[in-house]
């Protein structure tokens, strides 16, 4: 507790702990609440104290549970949901520190999980949890992270984009519960999901990251983003070594992957308003399937400052694409752009900057319409000032 509770202050992120509703005790999850936020003349307050900590952390958002339908104890929804009702009624909310409750939502398009939470419990809870990998062909062909061809890409990125049908199913759901949105649907495990790295514990799940990755990631964000009347958190499942990781490590090296990459490019879109984006471009065909040819999402932050940020999806062809902006008669522009050579692109720690944002300038901007040409496999980010 106390390592990871440092890990966040360091880096400056909201702690997301989980409560062990499968195996572990009403009464274990409730000490450990006291233990972290409260800041009483109490044993469990003063057990952290001779830890090391005088003051209580500010924990604000705790799952009760994890996948409670399946590892985390292959529950039935309504068996979980009276679970749920029970461990939270002795979660307290100590001064200064108000939980954000968070249940065990669904295991991709088990709708009908959904329904029997929000219906039980639903007025109890601030937000559900949806977990969604993105895997190739089914759990038996993951296929390799980077020893893979077109159709591969293709089946990947079909498989990522059905994110947006689930999200929606989802919150239709939850808007018969909740129809003032006030439950978040927190995405609290997404990511790519491949055979482990050849030589390494298979276990660990340790697998590289290529530039499919980065546009895997983009197209979540931009799903994400279109539903942020009901999406209130998206957290990647892993952040270092572990399927999409952020960071791959070893021993004292370390290097950032294309996927970090788009996390820092997008980073601009957070807390910022969501703007509408309407998208009318070919799809990219590979044999028989198809998906959208251009993905898209804006913002407008506190300043004023519009961010477009835009996928190609083509691993092979560029795309001219001409941006109508209603509304706002931006000035000026600049982009960033993330792309390589081949769509199996990656860094290494020989390698740390094979793939790697550049600026780009490969628009033009007049009064309200911009027109841009993308790279093939690209994910763009263009700042547009008033």
């Amino acid at each position: 507790t106390h390592e990871f509770m440092d890990l966040c202050e360091q880096v400056g992120c909201e702690p997301y702990i989980t409560g062990n509703l499968g195996s572990g005790t009403v009464r274990e999850m409730m000490e450990w609440v006291e233990y972290m936020t409260s800041d009483a003349d109490s044993p469990l307050a003063n057990e952290r104290r001779r830890n090391g900590r005088a003051e209580p952390w500010r924990v604000k958002y705790f799952a009760i549970g994890n996948e409670a339908w399946g590892c985390g104890g292959d529950m039935p929804p309504e068996f979980y949901a009276e679970n749920f009702r029970r461990y939270n009624v002795y979660l307290k909310n100590y001064p200064g520190n108000e939980l954000y409750r968070i249940a065990c939502g669904p295991d991709s398009a088990s709708y009908g999980w959904t329904d029997k939470v929000m219906g039980i419990v639903g007025k109890r809870l601030n937000g559900l949890s949806l977990h969604y990998y993105t895997v190739k062909n089914g759990w038996s062909d993951k296929g390799s992270a980077t020893a893979f061809d077109e159709s591969d890409w293709m089946a990947t990125l079909g498989q990522t984009l059905r994110m947006d049908d689930m999200i929606s199913r989802h919150s239709a759901i939850m808007d018969r519960y909740d129809p003032e949105k006030k439950v978040g649907l927190m995405v609290d495990e997404w990511g790519t999901w491949y055979d482990p790295t050849p030589g390494t514990n298979p276990g660990f799940l340790v697998q590289q990251n290529t530039m499919r990755d980065a546009v895997v990631a983009a197209l979540n964000f931009h799903i994400f983003q279109r539903h942020a009347d009901r999406v209130a958190m998206s957290n990647i499942a892993q952040m270092v070594n572990v399927l999409q990781a952020m960071i791959m490590t070893d021993g004292p090296r370390m290097v950032l992957t294309p996927t970090y990459h788009v996390f820092e490019m997008y980073k601009v879109h957070q807390g910022a308003t969501a703007l509408p984006v309407d998208v009318a471009a070919p799809d990219y065909a590979q044999g028989a399937a198809r998906i959208p040819g251009v993905s898209a999402s804006a913002s407008r932050d506190g300043s004023g400052l519009i961010h477009l940020s835009l996928v190609n999806t083509d691993p092979n062809r560029p795309v001219r694409v001409a941006c109508a902006i209603a509304g706002a008669q931006p000035k000026s522009a600049s982009g960033r752009v993330l792309t390589a050579a081949t769509m199996q692109a990656h860094n290494t720690f020989e390698s740390p900057d094979a793939v790697k944002p550049a600026p780009f300038s490969d628009f033009t901007l007049s009064g309200g319409s911009l027109a841009v040409t993308l790279p093939s496999k690209s994910v763009a980010m263009i700042e547009l000032s008033p």
